[in-house]
């Protein structure tokens, strides 16, 4: 190249909200592109002593050609790996730079760009902005190097801020669809698309960097790439975490998921998907027990039990209480909730029974009455092999709490809670209500239970009368 040519940029004025920062976003946006695309080192960010802010890549080098506006094939060919995706983005940072009055000189092997104002070619009525291309400054330059003048510090700094490169948020999980990223503390979350901030949120509990952005997230990202509506990610924020298998991300999601009586869950955990999820990941990470407020209010002495177990109670909303019953976590193992727990409860129970000698004078009192509370309804059924005491029982089957009493008909016995001895009236009730079981094989809370008890306590008040019509 020997000589000065002017290339039309075909810009008047557009952009008119874009800053400096913005302007300084798309020249680190290609400098980071074209390192990523071209395995190169990292770009610099460097000030001189001038004053002036040098942006240098180690790439292939910028041609004036790239300055036209076409979309750009190869950026669009790896769509997880570049922030750019149209030709259009340095254009409109000259354009800003002119407007702001910020000096640029782009120099690279193949030439150096300045850019001029003056009148289209044939319209001396109309002013456009041209790119000056003249001879290279430095025809052995490695990649480009952007110098810009009359740049104010902060807004290097805005434009650094603007790019997780630089930006510091610790990544808690990658993904194959992005990364979950920790939430700055009292600022909003961050939403960046392969690298580049594109929206905040202020009720996410993460910050995410998606790095497989769909078919609609890319259409989003228009020539401002900022301020990007919600329905453009939020398909993809939750496909990141259905795929999150981590347990800090699964234990964030599930405490979270505990705020939701107060109002304070964040807006991810609202996602019934990403709840159960949350679940499923938390469940294979140790003991865990998931129930709702009511569970926990009216289940409290047996949620007691399960902490002194060793398992962690985690609050959650029926909504997902009710997706998670009976099914299993990520490694296939079944979900603990309150219903699995008592039945693993019961599925390991053991009786310990008592030996009637050594009953305290007043309990042997009471079930030395035993034969003489039977003979009220008739007499001891002939299934009734054994009336046994013991110390422990298990849950009942319609609460969690401990019974007073069970049938157990393949053992052909009852047994009865030692407490229940504490008086006649407990004692013969716990029984009578038992012989009920062993004479129909009804389960409680039942129409076949409900007439055989009654017909229990009708016996016994005949015979209690002394009516013979028994």
């Amino acid at each position: 190249m020997t000589a000065r040519r002017e290339f039309d940029l075909n810009i008047e004025r557009v952009l008119e909200s874009w800053t400096v920062a913005h302007a300084i976003r798309e020249v680190i946006a290609n400098a980071l592109d074209e390192a990523a695309l071209t395995g190169t080192a990292e770009p610099t960010i460097i000030k001189d002593d001038q004053g002036r802010w040098h942006v240098r890549d180690f790439g292939r080098g910028i041609r004036y050609e790239h300055l036209t506006q076409n979309e750009n094939k190869e950026k669009l060919a790896n769509p997880e790996r570049v922030v750019g995706k149209f030709g259009v983005g340095l254009k409109d940072a000259l354009a800003t730079f002119d407007r702001r009055k910020v000096g640029v000189r782009i120099c690279s092997r193949f030439g150096t760009i300045t850019t001029t104002k003056q009148h289209k070619h044939g319209f001396d009525d109309i002013t456009t902005l041209h790119a000056v291309i003249e001879p290279p400054d430095d025809p052995a330059l490695d990649g480009t190097e952007i110098v810009l003048t009359d740049v104010r510090d902060p807004d290097i700094e805005e434009a650094k801020a603007l790019f997780r490169h630089y930006a510091g948020d610790e990544v808690l999980e990658t993904t194959p669809y992005g990364l979950v990223l920790s939430r700055p503390k009292r600022r909003p979350a961050r939403i960046y698309v392969n690298g580049l901030r594109v929206a905040e949120e202020q009720n996410y509990l993460f910050s995410y960097d998606i790095t497989s952005p769909t078919k609609g997230l890319r259409a989003a990202l228009n020539r401002e790439r900022s301020n990007v509506g919600r329905t453009a990610y939020t398909d993809r924020v939750k496909a990141i975490l259905l795929a999150a298998t981590s347990e800090a991300v699964a234990s964030a999601l599930a405490e979270d998921l505990s705020g939701f009586a107060a109002g304070t869950w964040h807006d991810e955990t609202q996602l019934v998907d990403v709840g159960v999820h949350a679940c499923q990941v938390l469940n294979a990470t140790g003991k865990v027990i998931f129930l709702t407020p009511d569970e926990l209010n009216f289940a409290r002495d047996f949620v007691d039990r399960a902490e002194d177990d060793g398992y962690r109670v985690v609050v959650i909303p029926s909504t997902i209480r009710h997706k998670i019953e009976g099914s299993t976590d990520i490694t296939g193992a079944p979900i603990i909730d309150l219903g699995r727990f008592k039945d693993q409860w019961n599925e390991s129970f053991q009786f310990k029974f008592v030996d009637p000698a050594k009953l305290t004078k007043s309990e042997r009192a009471v079930f030395e009455r035993t034969d003489a509370i039977l003979t009220l309804r008739g007499g001891r059924p002939p299934q009734v092999k054994e009336i046994l005491i013991s110390k422990t029982m298990r849950l009942g089957a319609a609460s969690y709490a401990e019974a007073a009493g069970v049938w157990e008909p393949a053992e052909g016995r009852i047994v009865i809670k030692r407490d229940q001895l504490a008086s006649l009236t407990r004692y013969a009730g716990t029984l009578l209500h038992e012989v009920a079981h062993a004479e129909t094989g009804t389960p409680d809370i039942s129409a076949g239970f409900e007439d055989a008890l009654t017909g229990e306590l009708g016996e016994v008040a005949c015979s209690s009368l002394g009516d013979s019509r028994v």
